[in-house]
């Protein structure tokens, strides 16, 4: 079996510009393990909890659970210059940017890098962690109603 590109590490270092949870629209798809991790981290009752900060999305057939975007599309959790829900945070929004769609090819981790300044600089992260952050979406697999 061929090496992945990333075999010797990728170097990132989150500089928290925020990019990533800004100004475009998206999605932040919640497993039951961000979603507890979420609810109980705010001290919320869980069916306010996805009342008042999650959305259902149609996926390819799928029923998923997203957070909410402000009308600017920033993520209903970024004010004041940073995440206000930092040490519960998703797992997408923890692993990122070591997402599957981007670790396809050494051309499209590079190509990141107009939206990701972290990209290519800092902290050099091994092939296990990588791997490990990809397998992590097993452990927490994404809540879908079909």
């Amino acid at each position: 079996m061929e090496s992945p590109f990333f075999a010797r590490g990728l170097r990132f270092t989150c500089i928290r510009c925020s990019r990533c949870c800004r100004h475009d629209p998206g999605f932040v798809f919640l497993s039951e393990a961000d979603l507890e991790r979420l609810y109980r981290g705010m001290g919320r009752d869980r069916n306010d909890f996805i009342a008042e900060y999650c959305r259902d999305v149609n996926i390819g057939g799928r029923q998923r659970v997203s957070l909410t975007e402000k009308p600017n599309f920033d993520c209903i959790f970024w004010e004041n210059g940073g995440c206000r829900v930092y040490q519960f945070r998703p797992f997408q929004c923890r692993s990122y940017p070591f997402w599957a769609s981007h670790l396809e090819t050494r051309e499209v981790w590079e190509s990141i890098r107009e939206s990701c300044p972290g990209v290519g600089q800092g902290e050099l992260h091994g092939r296990d962690e990588i791997e490990d952050w990809l397998r992590g979406r097993e452990r927490e697999p994404l809540i879908t109603n079909s």
